[in-house]
């Protein structure tokens, strides 16, 4: 259990592991962890219904080449209720607004989402990124995904749609280790690894007993 009140996110490329071992983490501390659930939580704070969320879940505004080419500045205002309710964008402003309360509430592990970004600044945040090398990613996809007959297209073209997605709110590059505090390869220490470096990690840093 953490000692005292610690916010976790995690970056991930596809195929990393980054959902089990943020799951796993979570279960060991005894704190909430937030995925996919999130949207859910969106839905019910904001009145729109769930699948708006989901149809832009970790995906760029359709304004994508617009924003890139004109440097606009990173999405951090408040979410509006008006004709613009379920823009992508609008949609981004009030998913960051739940995860920035949870954030407050509790001790938790977010997955993605630009969580890193959105709650910079916060007390206690350890951002973290995972990437594997891409043969261990291709099998534990191809494992989860036994019907899929491209692997590799497949992770391709999540990680570019993530890259794509954290470059257009953050106007960062997702790659860019000196966004976060901790980077790990995931392929030798797999997720029981990977979630116990983390932990020696935070109790290191005094997060952890």
């Amino acid at each position: 259990m953490a000692e005292k009140h610690v916010v976790i996110t995690i970056g991930r490329q596809y195929g990393s592991g980054g959902a089990a071992i943020g799951k796993q983490l979570a279960e060991e501390l005894g704190i909430s962890f937030y995925d996919k659930n999130i949207l859910r939580i969106n839905s019910d704070e904001s009145g729109i219904k769930e699948s708006y969320f989901h149809l832009a879940d970790e995906k760029a505004g359709s304004r994508i080449l617009y924003r890139i080419v004109s440097n606009l500045r990173p999405e951090k205002s408040s979410p509006s209720f008006g004709p613009d309710l379920t823009d992508s964008d609008n949609l981004f402003r009030f998913q960051s607004e739940v995860i920035r309360k949870l954030a407050e509430e509790e001790s938790c592990v977010f997955i993605g989402r630009c969580a890193d970004f959105v709650l910079e600044g916060t007390e206690n945040l350890v951002r973290v990124h995972l990437n594997a090398d891409l043969e261990s990613r291709m099998a534990r996809i191809a494992e989860r995904n036994p019907q899929e007959t491209d692997v590799l297209r497949l992770i391709r073209k999540v990680d570019r749609e993530r890259n794509d997605y954290y470059r257009y709110y953050t106007g960062r590059d997702w790659a860019n280790s000196e966004h976060y505090d901790l980077v790990i390869n995931t392929t030798k220490p797999g997720i029981e690894g990977t979630v116990a470096i983390i932990r020696r990690y935070l109790e290191t840093v005094g997060y952890e007993p």
